[in-house]
Formats: structure tokens, C-alpha cells, sequence
């Protein structure tokens, strides 16, 4: 009989992704299911296994259909030191195996690595953990996403109305797995509570909690700061390492967030979406006030980093969707000098790596280059996949 054709180019794609990504753990478990630890142990616990990672500072964060395995592997590139997932839907993730394969992808350079999932039922977060648990270094638990979609399901930021049932997702998880589990939140309005909110995950089982510094009705990070001042105060009552998400735009911005915040390390999403090379050191032109032109002697810019990511995608298959958004993020301003090339892009109805590459050919070569800006001193050699661009 001939094998049924595959549904879709996505499919076809995602069936070339080699399976042995997923077969075996990549490291030995650190954590042994059973009873969660409580008061010292599980401090001492948490930190030993933060550390044996390396102690990352310069984290990816998880962006639903944006940290995808290819991009997480371009911000590694560029000086990222750990990743997070997109958002994984638990039930559809622990009943549907083509969701697992399409959504979920790795590889052994993929480390260390934060798997991130929405829930509301602690058995069926168990369920789908158990998949992911042996191919990453923390089960992460999303209780921040703010969007409507997060109300409709009852998941993510919405949660923050019923205490004992997030609770109760962090206790299954630490009771059962062989990887820690960390937790992203949004604070309070009230600062007290958020303090309280965070002590209740800790001594749930979670080894590691991700702030994001706006409360659950402040979506739009052009127009709310983040408060680090929250920040740190989360990070002072609590005894485990702590991460700061919310106005990274350079890595300026990392060093003053770790400073003021005294956290164990930043996250950053909307930014590295636009300049993958951030935590290199790397500016787009509105962030280069503090840049002289005339010094900037590493040749880098967007249209580099969007070959590197289409070459990542072929040797890593990925949903177009995926792709597609990171080339509309990644040449914003390349686009908005050279519209018509945008339009072409929105007009193809199916990709291919050949057209697209040819397109970032000719936004070279019909407009003025549009550089990324690197401050001296803020980083050494320049890691690439393909070795190191350097620095002056």
C-alpha cells in the first residue's frame, strides 16, 4: 500500500526532524520523584542543580511560536546561556502526538533548557511533563501569560485568582518528577501579595522562579514599565534563584536589571525577536545613542542574522508560521525602507528557503545597509555557529 501523503508542508517538515533528539536524557536526572523537599533540602537542592548548570545570566524567554528550537539555537549563538520553550498547551500536549512532535523539538546543544507549560489540571501537567522531562532541565510552569486567550482557558496570569489550585499544579509536579520545577509569574498590584504569592511557590517544590515585573493588566511593554523595585523584593524574601523579566531592549539594560534587582538572571522576549544578538552586545539603531558609528567595525546586521536562522531551519524543521514571523520581526526596519519587498513576502502563500534567502539577497542589494551597533566593552569575541566574529 503507498504511504499516505502528509497533511501539510508543516508536517512534512516536522517528519524530517531525526528522532533521536527525543530518544534518550541528555544528562542523568538530578532530582528523584517522591515526597517535595521542604525548608533547607530543598533550597540547597535548588541551588545545586542552578549551579551545576553554569548559573545562567542571559536567558531566552519562553514567546509562544517565537523561542522555537532554530531561534533558540541563534540567540545561543549570540550569548544566550539558557532557553525557554514556546508555551505548551498541556492537554492538547500530553493527547495529541503530532502537537509533541510539530511544538516540541530539541537537540543535545539545546541546554540548558526550561520547558514551559500552560495548565489548570495538575494531572494532566503531570502527563504531559512526563514526556518532556527527560530532555530538559526544568519543567516550567507559565502562570503569567495575560492574554485572552489565558482568561478563555482558564491558564497562565488568570490563575493569580486561585491560589490553592496553582499550588497544587507546583506540589504534583515537584512530588513526581526527575527535574526540578521553576515557575514564570506576573506580580500583584499589591507588592505584599505578590511577596506571599512567591513564598507559596517556593515552599510548593518550585527550584526556581522567573518574575515578570508588570501585573496581569499591564500587556503593553512599550507603555508599562516593568517594577524591578518588586523585583528585588521577591528576590530578597525568597531563598531560591530568582530571574527578571521586563525592560531588557540591550545588554545596558541586563547589567543595571541584574544590579538593582540583585536576581540570578534576566529574561529577555520582545527585544532578542528584533536582534537575536543582544546579549552579544549588539543595538538596533534606536538604542545606539551611545554608540559612535565610526567604531562600529564588526560587520553584523539583521539580514546576517536572518541567514543564520533560515540555515538553522533547515537543519532544524520548524513550522513555516514560525519562520515567517521571525523574517517579518527580525528585518522590521529593513522592510519599512524597502516596502515592496515586504509585500512580496506577504503575497507567497508557500515558502521556501530558496525564495526567502534570494529576498534577503535583494533587500542587500537594492538599500542601504542597516547595521547593529555594539558599545566597546560590552562583551569579547562575538560566538557565532560558525565560529567568532571579532570584536575590536
Amino acid at each position: 500500500m503507498a504511504a499516505r501523503p502528509l497533511a501539510d508542508e508543516d508536517e512534512r517538515l516536522c517528519a524530517e526532524m531525526e528522532k533521536s533528539s527525543l530518544s534518550e536524557p541528555q544528562f542523568p536526572p538530578p532530582f528523584l520523584p517522591g515526597r517535595p523537599l521542604s525548608g533547607e533540602l530543598h533550597v540547597e537542592r535548588a541551588w545545586a542543580h542552578w549551579l551545576r548548570l553554569g548559573a545562567p545570566k542571559f536567558i531566552v524567554a519562553p514567546m509562544v511560536d517565537n523561542s522555537e528550537l532554530p531561534f533558540r539555537m541563534l540567540c545561543r549563538n549570540y550569548g544566550a546561556q539558557a532557553a525557554y520553550t514556546p508555551m505548551l498547551h498541556s492537554r492538547i500536549f500530553s493527547e495529541n502526538e503530532k502537537y509533541r512532535t510539530m511544538e516540541f523539538t530539541t537537540c543535545k546543544d539545546d541546554r540548558p533548557l526550561f520547558v514551559q507549560f500552560c495548565a489548570n489540571d495538575p494531572e494532566v501537567l503531570l502527563e504531559a511533563a512526563r514526556f518532556v522531562e527527560p530532555h530538559c532541565d526544568y519543567v516550567d510552569i507559565n502562570l503569567g501569560c495575560p492574554q485572552r486567550i489565558a482568561r478563555r482557558g482558564n491558564y497562565g496570569a488568570f490563575l493569580m485568582d486561585n491560589l490553592p489550585l496553582i499550588k497544587s499544579l507546583v506540589e504534583k509536579l515537584a512530588s513526581n518528577l526527575h527535574v526540578p520545577v521553576s515557575c514564570k509569574i506576573r506580580v500583584f498590584p499589591s507588592l505584599e501579595k505578590t511577596i506571599s504569592y512567591a513564598r507559596m511557590l517556593e515552599e510548593a517544590g518550585c527550584s526556581l522562579l522567573a518574575v515578570h515585573g508588570r501585573t496581569r493588566d499591564e500587556k503593553d511593554g512599550r507603555k508599562f514599565r516593568a517594577d524591578w523595585d518588586a523585583i528585588k523584593a521577591v528576590k530578597n524574601a525568597l531563598r531560591i534563584p530568582v530571574l527578571a523579566n521586563g525592560n531588557i531592549r540591550h545588554m545596558e539594560d541586563v547589567h543595571c536589571c541584574l544590579e538593582q534587582t540583585g536576581t540570578d538572571g534576566v529574561l529577555s522576549a520582545e527585544s532578542l525577536l528584533e536582534n537575536p544578538a543582544l546579549f552579544a552586545g549588539f543595538r538596533t539603531a534606536e538604542w545606539r545613542e551611545d554608540v559612535d558609528p565610526r567604531n562600529n567595525d564588526v560587520e553584523l546586521d539583521q539580514t546576517y542574522l536572518v541567514d543564520e536562522y533560515l540555515k538553522l531551519c533547515e537543519r532544524y524543521p520548524v513550522p513555516w508560521r514560525m519562520i515567517r514571523s521571525h523574517v517579518h520581526k527580525m528585518l522590521g526596519d529593513w522592510f519599512r525602507a524597502q516596502p515592496n519587498v515586504r509585500e512580496e513576502l506577504n503575497m507567497q502563500s508557500k515558502l521556501t528557503f530558496e525564495w526567502l534567502h534570494d529576498m534577503v539577497n535583494r533587500l542587500r542589494e537594492h538599500g542601504e545597509r542597516i547595521p547593529l551597533y555594539q558599545v566597546k566593552g560590552a562583551s569579547g569575541d562575538i560566538p557565532t555557529a560558525n565560529g567568532f566574529l571579532a570584536s575590536a
